[in-house]
């Protein structure tokens, strides 16, 4: 009797450890960890990245920590080369190439501030933005747009570093996409009956309002112009809705990571890579642009929410929070299809 109750034993952990190499194997044929950057000191939560490829630099808003992260990208998986204190809950970055500038949004005291892409010193900075939060540079028009307050987007001139409009919008924006090829705005609203505003960049007006019925708290979007997608993570409940981008219908409605804050298309790969607080990445591959599939998930750590895929280099950059023994970390996955 007793030797079976061992055999049955060691067939219990046989199968174990035939599903746990299972799941393993499975993550690794999504996402490759490729290392991480430990950040030392660093508190709180995360907010939004920036790359400058160029400078070979990484940019992550430390909300929480009243910082902004600087990461030298020049050799694998990367170093923390130096952290920009002063902040008041850094929020949003963007990389401005032909002007050699990094614009930090701050949500606390409603300052954009321009820094020296080379030296990282202070060269500018644009005052009045309430709750300052995601930011996005239409490199075309040589712009900059910035989500505030109860309800707007500032369209800022970086050359001249003045406001010269704001688009009115119905509550306060979270994740916006520029078209490249058009002159359309997308804006997440959650606030407003969980809607998305389409904004006419020439007009500066809002000219369409979506309004989401399969699912709601949306708040990460990524612009897929190929396919004429728009990628939408909602968080109420956990879902990745598929819009088509001239009129705004569902096309598809696919289960992912609880608490998502980014999301990014991956068109060498033709997969989508959902960050959310729940401690994973979903991955959901597109069929075409009408169907889409979970293709996995990929275990990361709670609180780690917010993430940037830099497709150049096949990397997706995942912020990983302190929380007990959990350290503060820029946790790197390779992104390369996996030849078979």
């Amino acid at each position: 009797m007793r030797r079976i109750t061992i055999l049955v034993a060691l067939l219990a952990a046989a199968l174990l450890g035939c599903r746990a190499r299972a799941a393993g194997d499975q993550e690794s044929s999504l996402l490759r960890v490729v290392g991480s950057v430990p950040l030392p000191g660093v508190e709180g939560r995360f907010d939004h990245f920036a790359v400058d490829l160029a400078a070979k630099r990484l940019y992550v808003a430390a909300l929480g920590n009243n910082s902004v992260e600087v990461i030298d990208l020049s050799q694998e998986p990367g170093r923390h080369l130096r952290s920009i204190k002063g902040m008041r809950k850094p929020t949003g970055i963007a990389v401005i190439p032909a002007m050699k500038r990094v614009l930090v949004a701050s949500g606390d005291d409603g300052m954009c501030r321009f820094f020296d892409a080379d030296t990282l010193a202070p060269a500018g900075e644009v005052r009045g933005l309430d709750d300052a939060d995601n930011v996005r540079y239409d490199a075309a028009g040589r712009l900059l747009y910035v989500g505030y307050g109860d309800g707007a987007l500032a369209v800022i001139d970086p050359a001249k570093g003045s406001v010269v409009a704001a688009i009115k919008l119905a509550a306060h924006p979270e994740s916006f996409r520029l078209e490249e090829n058009g002159k359309r705005l997308f804006v997440n609203l959650p606030d407003a009956k969980g809607s998305i505003a389409v904004v006419d960049r020439e007009r500066r007006a809002v000219v369409a309002t979506w309004r989401l019925k399969e699912a709601a708290a949306n708040f990460p979007m990524w612009l897929d112009e190929t396919h004429r997608r728009l990628f939408v993570g909602c968080r109420k409940p956990a879902k990745l809705l598929v819009l088509d981008a001239d009129s705004g219908v569902t096309v598809a409605a696919v289960d992912c990571v609880g608490d998502a804050d980014d999301l990014f298309y991956d068109a060498s790969t033709k997969r989508v890579y959902v960050t959310g607080g729940d401690g994973a990445i979903s991955v959901i591959e597109q069929v075409d642009g009408d169907h889409y599939r979970p293709a996995g998930g990929v275990k990361t750590a709670p609180g780690a929410r917010t993430s940037l895929f830099v497709p150049e280099l096949h990397r997706l950059y995942v912020a990983v929070p302190h929380r007990g023994a959990q350290r503060a970390e820029i946790r790197v996955y390779d992104t390369s299809p996996i030849s078979k």
